[in-house]
């Protein structure tokens, strides 16, 4: 399981039916071999987008097949796809990232210098930033060396077919590094600040320490400086973070953020500025003012959240353990409606991203260590995609 650890502090505020306010759950037929029988809880607590879309765009759901765009990829982690149609993948253990070729080619684009794989630590994720005035197009990764968790940043360079990386400069380093609990998810926002999810390392301590890099989701400048607007003027953009993998923003500018549980609740958050999520006093609803509950929880076994896509209306996450993709919307006002797809066909499931023409591509992750790789894995997967009834 992906860094689970026998948990020392109890979970406060049972979930009860009443008090999780529930408005619908799903307990699919078909699961995963090693799905619970749980419910999928909606919770009432995050609150709606504060800027509303003038129309909020339909909620999507999965038609067909997954059709594979690429194979051979090993323990890939990350899918970046560039504005001008070129596509990316970090490979975690390898410390390389390879552009995936229109014909499902795979060609080694770069590999970065200090990266020191282990345990969940490695080349971890990647994010695009467009070009700026005197400021080339760059990319930017997230990864482990042999005492910390980084960033840095990479020119840029050649055209789909033929795309390269420049010689890496940090933006940020110091970001406390365990075996596991790496975070790792980069991502540059409506505002064009840079977001990145931290993991606690393994110490939870550090979740709540608000001069600590662990635990946190950070937002900064392309130079690592806190960026304009902070809650404190620190990097820190929230805290109470367990291992947090997945960022996507919806069509109102609202953040949400996709985070590991430890043994009881994985989580779906609606990130806010300066809030507090609970880790390590709690682990999914508390009904404790001191921390923000999250808008959907499940049991560990039917998720295990990484990477996250939100398409039209919908947040779609992609579960490790759970081996499945959770489709849940409305994002514009806090889902209400939770739907599995794909439960078992692909294994376990790192990234998504929103694709052309509507369309959602997803990462595998069986080659790992911790799944069971089947012919022609790891692979880079489209789901064609269409408006819910």
């Amino acid at each position: 399981m992906p860094g689970r650890t026998p948990r020392t502090r109890s979970r406060t505020g049972a979930v009860s039916a009443a008090a999780a306010l529930v408005a619908t759950t799903a307990v699919l037929a078909g699961c995963a071999p090693d799905a619970d029988s749980g419910p999928v809880v909606i919770t009432s607590s995050a609150p709606a987008s504060t800027s509303p879309a003038a129309s909020a765009p339909p909620a999507v759901r999965p038609v067909g097949e997954a059709e594979t765009l690429a194979t051979g990829l090993e323990s890939p982690w990350s899918i970046l796809r560039l504005p001008d149609g070129g596509v990316l993948v970090s490979e975690r253990d390898r410390g390389r990232v390879v552009e995936v070729l229109p014909d499902g080619d795979v060609r080694e684009a770069a590999v970065l210098p200090d990266v020191v794989a282990g345990g969940e630590g490695g080349l971890l994720g990647l994010a695009h930033l467009p070009g700026d005035g005197a400021d080339e197009a760059s990319v930017l990764a997230y990864f482990s060396t042999d005492e910390d968790n980084r960033i840095v940043r990479m020119p840029l360079t050649g055209e789909p077919g033929e795309l390269g990386l420049g010689e890496p400069e940090v933006v940020l380093d110091g970001i406390p590094r365990g075996s596991r609990h790496n975070g790792g998810r980069l991502a540059v926002g409506p505002d064009g600040f840079l977001y990145a999810t931290t993991g606690d390392a393994g110490d939870g301590d550090l979740s709540q320490d608000p001069d600590a890099l662990g635990g946190k989701i950070l937002r900064m400048t392309r130079d690592g400086e806190p960026a304009p607007g902070n809650p404190d003027g620190t990097l820190v953009w929230s805290l109470g973070h367990r291992n947090p993998q997945g960022l996507a923003w919806d069509a109102a500018g609202g953040m949400w953020a996709a985070e590991f549980g430890q043994n009881t609740w994985d989580e779906l958050n609606r990130i806010e500025p300066g809030a507090n999520y609970g880790w390590p006093i709690v682990e999914g609803r508390a009904d404790d003012d001191r921390f923000r509950d999250p808008a959907v929880q499940w049991p560990t076994s039917q998720a295990s959240p990484s990477g996250i896509a939100i398409v039209g209306d919908t947040i779609v996450l992609a579960a490790l353990r759970g081996e499945r993709l959770w489709f849940a919307s409305p994002a514009l006002t806090s889902p209400t409606e939770v739907e599995a797809a794909l439960a078992g066909e692909l294994g376990r499931l790192r990234d998504v991203v929103p694709g052309p023409d509507g369309e959602l591509w997803a990462l595998t992750n069986n080659t790992d260590g911790r799944g069971t790789p089947r012919d022609g894995d790891d692979r880079l997967v489209r789901i064609r995609l269409a408006d819910a009834d």
